[in-house]
């Protein structure tokens, strides 16, 4: 390896080593660093040269417009250092997303002085796009930096750096910040993924439309009463009212309805997915689970070691990528 790399990964391992990672970081002068721009270095040569032709040809205006150079820079660095000294960063709770695919990070900046911050930017650190604002006095501002996770699982958010150039683009003020929260990447969806595994679908479908559920999660299938039912499965509020009305019948409940429900529901198996590679087969099944929330079906997910049981909602799908992610 090339010593100079070397001794630059060395030097950011160690100066990572030294972050502590926080949801919410205040800016103070320990944790704010200042150093010169290139024109910021040009701007010191050239008041370096007019100093020396100053002394040399004894130019009153000279020494004037050289002092007076030498202190809007002063005073320049001083603003640029305020501008970033004193925010208040605080990380906004990550959305689980897919991988890749362009995710945002939110960050909240608050000014709690009585001087509005201007050009404050805010970057994934190594990264070129940079998303500039200005903070309100006693305000906050929102900024939603673009991050594409590297893998699927929990992932930990990287650095950020937060930096300003206010007010004379002379001095570059920065600081890096390490967030402690992680967020959780579900796997890739295969693109053109094939249908969904047919058995059962049909016998779903029937089965369905036959068995009604009541609000308390039961099953309300009803049936005409046959002679050897079970007193517990006699429905006695429909036959009290199918007496009342004249028809003299009493009603059962089907128990075998929910049975029959229960084996059609649809089932995504790591093993039936017909692929050998592991992040293929975890992205078919990515792909499988969404298909089947968006038709509203009952799924469940077998996985090696685990299994989830059929359901159906936002919830469902959401524990199920969440299986799939840390796999």
């Amino acid at each position: 390896m090339n010593p100079l790399r070397w001794a630059r990964a060395r030097f950011q391992r160690w100066w990572q080593a030294r972050l502590r990672p926080s949801d919410c970081q205040t800016l103070t002068q320990r944790n704010v660093y200042i150093v010169p721009t290139a024109p910021g270095l040009l701007l010191g040569a050239t008041l370096l040269v007019l100093l020396v032709a100053s002394i040399n040809f004894q130019l009153n205006l000279g020494y004037a417009l050289t002092f007076l150079l030498g202190g809007c820079s002063l005073v320049g660095m001083h603003l640029g250092h305020a501008t970033l000294r004193g925010l208040d960063l605080q990380l906004l709770t990550p959305q689980p997303q897919f991988l890749d695919t362009s995710a945002s990070l939110g960050v909240q900046l608050r000014n709690p002085g009585q001087a509005p911050r201007y050009g404050v930017g805010l970057a994934v650190r190594g990264s070129s796009h940079w998303l500039w604002s200005e903070v309100p006095a006693q305000g906050r501002c929102t900024l939603q930096l673009p991050w594409q996770a590297p893998r699927r699982g929990m992932v930990a958010l990287p650095l950020l750096t937060v930096e300003s150039r206010f007010p004379m683009g002379a001095f570059r003020v920065w600081t890096v910040w390490q967030p402690a929260s992680s967020v959780l990447v579900y796997p890739r969806p295969e693109a053109g993924a094939p249908a969904l595994p047919a058995a059962g679908s049909a016998a779903r479908a029937g089965v369905a439309a036959h068995t009604p559920v009541r609000s308390d999660g039961e099953w309300d299938c009803q049936r005409p009463y046959l002679r050897g039912d079970a007193l517990k499965h006699i429905a006695w509020k429909p036959s009290a009212k199918a007496m009342a009305s004249g028809a003299g019948a009493l009603v059962s409940r089907d128990t075998q309805a929910p049975q029959a429900a229960q084996a059609a529901d649809l089932w995504l198996d790591y093993g039936a997915t017909g692929l050998s590679d592991k992040e293929a087969r975890l992205s078919r099944l990515c792909a499988w689970a969404k298909s089947a929330d968006q038709q509203e079906l009952r799924y469940g997910l077998r996985l090696p070691g685990m299994q989830i049981a059929p359901a159906s909602g936002a919830a469902h799908l959401h524990h199920c990528l969440e299986a799939l992610a840390l796999c």
